[in-house]
């Protein structure tokens, strides 16, 4: 007799559904369906937006509530996918590379800073020049 240990359930999902934090100003979130029963969704997405759309990620009660929604997920089957509009860690290893090829290539536009530099240093050579004019 199989224990419930032994017994894997290998069901394809029902569907799957993108949870997108819209940002500070309410309604913070949206679901999008990609895939899957519409009916599935539509309740599943009604469910979601009532634990969700007046809280932003940052407050206490949305952790609470995304577990639940996980939780309610997994029961019905269906995968989900966060989008919480937090920068990763791979985009910003992208303009660096980006960088290097433009330095290579010899089309390098000088920084600002640099500019800024120069017209300061020639500033006071200008005046010393005036100063002994008068002197």
């Amino acid at each position: 007799m199989p224990t419930m240990s032994d017994v894997v359930e290998s069901t394809e999902p029902k569907a799957h559904a993108r949870i997108v934090y819209l940002g500070p100003v309410s309604p913070h979130w949206e679901v999008y369906g990609d895939w899957g029963d519409r009916q599935t969704l539509d309740e599943f997405r009604a469910r979601v937006l009532a634990r969700l759309v007046l809280l932003p990620r940052e407050d206490p009660q949305f952790r609470r509530n995304r577990e639940r929604i996980v939780r309610d997920a997994e029961r019905e089957n269906i995968t989900i996918e966060w989008d919480l509009g937090l920068p990763t860690s791979a985009p910003a290893a992208e303009p660096a590379a980006e960088v290097e090829p433009a330095a290579e290539s010899g089309d390098v536009a000088e920084p600002v800073s640099d500019d800024v530099a120069e017209s300061a240093d020639a500033a006071p050579a200008a005046e010393a020049d005036a100063g002994d004019d008068t002197a």
